[in-house]
């Protein structure tokens, strides 16, 4: 595959089975990192976070597949299993300036401060529900896939109207979706399957409108201008595998860290610090989203002495960037809910195409995380971590399992 980039590459494991190893070679590398993506797709990726920030507010790099060479050139296959990442469909994810500002405009109209907090209480209720269901005798059960999957799962689909019923088959898809091992004749398959989910939910809601964000969407309007079913359809599909992947992984890396440094957790159950603190720690310092793709560059872009030559494709290492000694002081590498400033990382972007759905993935993670840790204050990994083990989704920091016992 040829390629602006002709240094040696750093490939990323497409079984995550070393992410922060993989982040630290990748900062080391950077701030501008030639990298690989799983399938031989050659790559750069930002790892130091004032780089991130002025690359992703750089209109020479856009989200248009159209501008990236390798794609113009046929060498990207169209089952190639990160495709539904790198090119989503329409919507506000993958349109920049005017179009993009429309997108944005209206999906704000919907997803409004007033929606989010509204869902407090259905969280609210949703964890206790969880938190009853769950063992109380000491015994060892996956916390993520009893807590920390579900919780946000319904949430998204309560927020979105989807149906229930449709969720055990839309994890299937969106594991699909998101691993780097799905099959290649599986691939167009899968982004075909979830679109036609999505679509069959707009259908539905303009047939029969609710109090839920689809409908809100649908109805949304900006001087007589409304969202194509097709606008609608991706930006569904967008918020729904954002929605309650970025929060599984927040709430499971949060479990994760405490456990971990049990001192940072007496400093929490003691009030000594704020719930707060350990969400933008979490966030900052075992981000749920590893790499973000993808940007494409218009013309030459230099970062330091690099440059990203026009044509080249661009990804946002998060994982790296999150524990850049540069913005975030000499002890970056360590998880710490007492540090100064904790709200200066970007995990949730930054930007334009910062992540509408940031407030209610904090919203999410402010109820459950106390609530568990109330029910179950002696709660604790039963496993070495060092046996914990990562799912192969470059994008996300997502583990197979949490066994934990509450006692």
């Amino acid at each position: 595959m040829t390629t602006g980039i002709e240094e040696a590459r750093i490939p990323l494991d497409p079984f995550v089975t070393d992410l922060d190893g993989e982040s630290a070679r990748l900062r080391a590398a950077g701030p501008l990192a030639a990298v690989e993506l799983p399938g031989g797709v050659p790559v750069w990726a930002v790892t130091h976070h004032a780089e991130a920030k002025a690359l992703l507010t750089d209109p020479r790099l856009v989200k248009d597949i159209n501008v990236w060479g390798a794609w113009q050139r046929g060498e990207i296959p169209a089952d190639w299993p990160l495709i539904g990442l790198a090119n989503p469909g329409r919507s506000m994810l993958t349109v920049d300036g005017a179009e993009h500002r429309r997108l944005r405009t209206l999906v704000a109209q919907a997803l409004t401060v007033r929606r989010v907090e509204h869902m407090r209480g259905r969280i609210t209720e949703l964890t206790d529900r969880l938190l009853d269901e769950l063992p109380a005798d000491g015994g060892v059960f996956d916390l993520k896939a009893a807590f920390a999957y579900p919780l946000p799962t319904y949430v998204v689909a309560d927020l979105m109207g989807i149906e229930e019923a449709r969720l055990p088959r839309l994890k299937v898809l969106f594991e699909k979706f998101f691993s780097t091992q799905t099959p290649p004749e599986e691939v167009v398959a899968t982004l075909t399957e979830l679109a036609g989910i999505m679509a069959d939910t707009v259908a539905a809601k303009r047939a029969a409108p609710g109090d839920d964000l689809t409908s809100a969407l649908i109805l949304a309007s900006e001087n007589g201008d409304h969202l194509t079913d097709e606008e609608i359809v991706s930006t569904l599909q967008l918020m729904v595998a954002a929605g309650h992947e970025t929060t599984i992984s927040l709430i499971v890396n949060a479990v994760v860290n405490l456990s971990t440094h049990p001192e940072q957790r007496d400093l929490v159950l003691s009030g000594r610090a704020e719930w707060s603190a350990v969400i933008e720690e979490t966030l900052r310092w075992s981000t749920p989203t590893s790499h973000v793709l993808i940007r494409f560059a218009t013309e030459d872009v230099p970062v330091g002495d690099r440059v990203i030559p026009a044509g080249d494709a661009l990804i946002v290492s998060y994982g790296a960037l999150g524990r850049d000694e540069r913005a975030h002081g000499p002890t970056a590498g360590a998880f710490d809910i007492t540090r100064d400033s904790p709200s200066r990382h970007i995990s949730f972007g930054h930007g334009p195409h910062v992540c509408p759905g940031a407030a209610l993935s904090r919203l999410e993670a402010g109820v459950a995380l106390p609530a568990l840790y109330a029910r179950f204050p002696r709660l604790d990994l039963a496993v070495p971590a060092s046996e914990l083990r990562n799912k192969p989704v470059v994008t996300q920091n997502d583990l197979f399992e949490l066994p934990v016992r509450t006692a």
